[in-house]
């Protein structure tokens, strides 16, 4: 789940998505139920979710390790590492980085600026 809204985050989610095997899905937030799906506004404005097959939910940098690790090749590999210490360490940071300046990233919109909370 990812905001659709954003020409970054909608490049990022398609690019993950293209290694998913059939039947899993990378969709915007603003196509969903959140309320079914016990999210918020807020939550889905300053991270992006993925639900494993088991219908739990990860948000962030665990959002984007477990996705990459449901896909196959070269990116399955990069999902494993984003789990591994000490590189998971770095992503917690790295993604709350990431996010935060998305709108100044290749294909991002006026739309990827969240005001900081």
């Amino acid at each position: 789940m990812y905001d659709g809204d954003c020409g970054f985050c909608t490049r990022s989610a398609r690019w993950a998505a293209a290694g998913l095997p059939a039947g899993a899905e990378a969709q915007p937030w603003q196509a969903l139920d959140l309320e079914a799906l016990g999210l918020t506004e807020h939550d889905v404005t300053t991270a992006a979710h993925w639900f494993d097959a088991a219908g739990e939910r990860h948000s962030a940098s665990k959002a984007v390790s477990h996705v990459l690790s449901a896909s196959r090749g070269y990116r399955k590999v990069l999902g494993w590492l984003l789990r591994t210490p000490p590189i998971s360490w770095l992503a917690v940071p790295g993604y709350r980085l990431v996010a935060r300046y998305r709108y100044r990233l290749p294909g991002s919109t006026d739309a990827c600026r969240v005001p900081p909370r």
